[in-house]
């Protein structure tokens, strides 16, 4: 991704607050930075490892006194320098824009940072499937992919293996495997005593996998290695879509599900025993979508909720698996051998329908963690290698 340069405003930056903080002009926009969280962020040997860029110093070693004694652009970045230390430091418009607290309003219920697009059905006409070893070969189609995992929570891959470990394949182009008891990677075909439902041929309604893990896994991949049934269509919901229009349409359920935790849980093979809680809607501190928690074959009994919001709990949790009912919401399509998908577990629910004739099939999956992922896409914008 190419940035445009920031324009610093013409004049001089002006001191408030008796140099508490400065006032500058950011591409025409005024923008006040506090002198002491300038001074916290100062990059200059004496703060950050000049090899590295960690902080040198604590919260501790910040005068509580940091004032600015005098701002000005030099050389097109804005030169402070601060009191009682006189400590001088030099800032880059650029990280300026793109730190830039000042003017912030309330956010709506169940916002979305900018990187992030939400969706619906119609999204089945736009959005690409790649090809895996263009995606394995070539860094430009990899990047690209990793971002359509990061703004659209999925994308599909065609043309991959089909033979066993191929999830671990198509796992190491977005991060870092993460193993569950179930293994580093798991074979989702029908068992005779099943384990779990998704070894069955049952439909399986919208779900995130593992929310009887603290925390759940981030990304999953689900390939498909062979395909002889009827049936069996996968079906993806954007759960932050969904979890937006319930906040439009349903304030007070929007409300119940983020406030209360559910609690999960699983007992599966001798000396596992999971259990966790968490509301089936999280939100940040600041009221952003992180994640949602939604698997009716986990859910244990709920003990968090007061007497007096049970009823209507119970309401909301009927509001929200109704809405991932809906078919203007429901993304459905057919995996071939050779084609996967990876999605975000904390928001794409997924789902299938059952299988209609008796035949193989075989997906195999693995849980990959985002940070991985994020940190590759990262790199690459600093870097100018996204285009």
């Amino acid at each position: 991704m190419v940035r445009a340069r920031t324009t610093p405003g013409p004049g001089r930056p002006r001191l408030v607050e008796d140099g508490a903080a400065v006032e500058v002009v950011l591409d025409g926009a005024a923008r006040r930075f506090h002198a002491i969280w300038l001074r916290d962020n100062a990059p200059e040997p004496g703060t950050r490892h000049p090899d590295n860029g960690q902080k040198l110093i604590t919260v501790l070693d910040l005068p509580p006194q940091t004032r600015i004694a005098e701002a000005q652009w030099a050389k097109g970045r804005l030169r402070v320098r601060f009191t009682p230390e006189d400590l001088t430091a030099d800032f880059d418009p650029d990280w300026l824009a793109a730190h830039a607290y000042d003017a912030l309003g309330p956010a709506p219920p169940g916002w979305t940072p900018p990187h992030i697009t939400l969706w619906d059905a119609a999204i089945a006409e736009a959005l690409p499937v790649l090809d895996f070893e263009t995606v394995r070969a070539e860094e430009p189609a990899r990047l690209k992919w990793l971002g359509l995992i990061r703004r659209f929570g999925f994308a599909r891959l065609r043309n991959g293996p089909t033979t066993d470990g191929a999830a671990l394949d198509i796992a190491r182009l977005a991060g870092f495997v993460r193993e569950t008891n179930y293994g580093r990677a798991f074979d989702v075909r029908t068992e005779a005593r099943p384990a779990n439902l998704a070894f069955t041929a049952l439909g399986l309604p919208p779900h995130t996998d593992n929310p009887y893990r603290d925390p759940p896994p981030g990304l999953q991949v689900l390939a498909c290695l062979r395909s002889a049934v009827e049936g069996g269509e996968s079906i993806l919901v954007d759960g932050f879509a969904a979890a937006r229009r319930l906040a439009w349409e349903d304030p007070e359920a929007f409300r119940l599900l983020a406030r209360y935790p559910a609690r999960f849980e699983y007992a599966g093979e001798a000396g596992v025993r999971l259990q966790a809680k968490a509301p089936m809607i999280g939100l940040g501190v600041d009221g952003e979508l992180t994640a949602l928690r939604v698997n009716a074959r986990s859910a244990a009994a709920l003990t968090d909720v007061p007497y007096e919001e049970m009823a209507g709990f119970y309401r909301a949790w009927r509001s929200l698996a109704e809405m991932f009912e809906r078919h203007d919401l429901r993304l459905r399509f057919s995996l071939a051998p050779g084609e996967a998908m990876v999605f975000d577990n904390l928001r794409v629910l997924h789902a299938r329908e059952a299988f209609t004739s008796s035949g193989a099939r075989w997906l195999q999956g693995c849980y990959v963690d985002r940070d991985g992922l994020y940190s590759t896409l990262a790199a690459a914008e600093t870097e100018g290698r996204m285009r």
